[in-house]
C-alpha cells in the first residue's frame, strides 16, 4: 500500500447529525475500492468508531494511533494500534507516510489537526494533499475565513490553494486514483 495511505480527521462525538457518519461510510467504501489504507485516531468514539467499523467491513487496512491515556478507547477491529505519549506525537505519527489528509466534519480536535496539517503543507513539511469534506456546507465558514485571510494579506493565495473543499464524497474520491 505504499503511497496509498490516507489520514482521516473526524469527530469523536456520538451526537452529530447522522448524515456526517453516512458520508464517512461512503468515503471509506469509495477509497477502499481504490486500494487505499487509512490512519485515524483509532477510538470507538463517534465518527472514529464509524470509520473503524466501515474499514473493517470493507476489509481495508486501518492504523489507529492513540495516546496512552486513551487506553481502553481503542477500536478492537483496527488492523494495527500505535501508542504515543502525547497528542502532539499522535498527530505527527498520524500524518507519517500518508499521501493525503482528509478532515470530515468535526470539532476542535479535527480543526487542530486540519490547521496543523495545512500549516505543515505551507512550510513544505507535509507533502500530501489536504482536504476538508464540505458535506452540506459544514466548512463554508472556514472557506470564508481563509478567503478573508487572503483578502487581508494574512495568507497568500498559494497557501490557500493547498486545501480543497469537495462538497460530496464522489467529488472527493475523484482526486484519488
Amino acid at each position: 500500500m505504499d503511497g496509498k495511505r490516507i489520514v482521516i480527521y473526524c469527530s469523536a462525538s456520538y451526537t452529530i447529525d447522522p448524515k456526517f457518519n453516512e458520508a464517512a461510510r461512503q468515503m471509506v467504501r469509495a477509497l477502499c475500492k481504490k486500494g487505499y489504507s487509512f490512519v485515524s485516531g483509532g477510538t470507538v468514539k463517534g465518527t472514529m468508531g464509524v470509520l473503524s467499523e466501515e474499514i473493517q467491513a470493507c476489509g481495508g487496512h486501518h492504523l489507529g494511533i492513540l495516546p496512552r491515556y486513551m487506553q481502553g478507547l481503542e477500536y478492537t477491529g483496527v488492523s494495527e494500534v500505535l501508542w504515543t505519549d502525547t497528542m502532539s506525537q499522535r498527530k505527527e505519527k498520524m500524518r507519517e507516510g500518508t499521501c493525503a489528509a482528509i478532515a470530515l466534519p468535526g470539532g476542535i480536535g479535527t480543526m487542530d489537526e486540519l490547521m496543523e496539517t495545512l500549516t505543515l503543507a505551507k512550510l513544505g513539511r507535509y507533502p500530501g494533499q489536504v482536504f476538508a469534506l464540505n458535506i452540506d456546507g459544514f466548512y463554508d465558514k472556514l472557506i470564508d475565513w481563509l478567503d478573508y485571510l487572503v483578502d487581508t494579506r494574512m495568507l497568500d493565495s498559494d497557501t490557500r490553494e493547498l486545501i480543497r473543499f469537495p462538497r460530496t464524497v464522489e467529488e472527493l474520491a475523484s482526486y484519488f486514483d
